[in-house]
């Protein structure tokens, strides 16, 4: 891959502006001697970085800015009016408690699952928050198991899919990965809640995640 195409793919994925000592930084590298043709790295980073720029100064829809001090990938300003049309469009993030985020990966890694099932893998009765997921289209019905009683088997639905990026439930990580990665994602929306709501004391570094989780028969979970 060429140097080009590495810093495209970097400010590409940043969330804020990236500045040049942060591109020489990841890339220096994956640059050699005969790369950088004599020169140092930081001038081979800006070069090739004013030339990626330049490839998007023509007729297209995207362009890289420097923006506070770093470089940005955003949309041109003639666009302004189809994007806001288009996100105006998007459906909003869903944000999910703790409870229905692990009832979501019972279903997601045992699927198809009943709720007895589902019920004594988390300990808890889930029937409402099964109620919210099929609410948000996350999981469906998928017939009846053939046991007594035909208990409903629930699996995910191609909105789950949209939603967590994937081509299909194969591509799930590993129940160690999806863990940590519900359990990040959940912090990082509890954590300003809490400091709106109770101001953090001096040296205090801890959480309270009892205080604030929602119920386990909570509709609202």
């Amino acid at each position: 891959m060429s140097l080009k195409a590495k810093l495209e793919a970097i400010i590409y994925a940043a969330e804020t502006p990236i500045t040049l000592d942060h591109l020489v930084e990841l890339t220096k590298g994956s640059i050699t001697a005969t790369d950088a043709d004599g020169g140092d790295v930081r001038s081979q980073v800006r070069a090739a970085l004013f030339e990626l720029m330049s490839d998007y100064g023509g007729d297209r829809g995207i362009e890289i800015r420097e923006i506070a001090g770093g470089y940005r990938m955003s949309t041109k300003p003639e666009q302004h009016d189809v994007v806001r049309a288009f996100a105006k469009s998007l459906k909003p993030p869903i944000r999910l408690s703790m409870p229905a985020l692990e009832t979501l990966a019972v279903i997601a890694y045992k699927q198809p699952v009943t709720v007895p099932e589902i019920n004594d893998i988390r300990g808890v009765d889930c029937s409402g928050v099964i109620a919210t997921l099929l609410d948000r289209k996350l999981v469906t019905t998928a017939g009846r198991k053939a046991v007594i009683g035909r208990p409903i088997l629930y699996k995910t639905t191609k909105e789950f899919l949209l939603r967590f990026g994937l081509s299909d439930v194969g591509e799930l990580p590993s129940m160690e990965e999806f863990e940590k990665l519900v359990a990040e994602s959940f912090q990082n929306d509890l954590l300003p809640a809490q400091e709106a709501v109770e101001p953090k004391a001096s040296g205090d570094n801890t959480n309270d995640l009892a205080a604030v989780q929602p119920s386990e028969n909570d509709p609202a979970a």
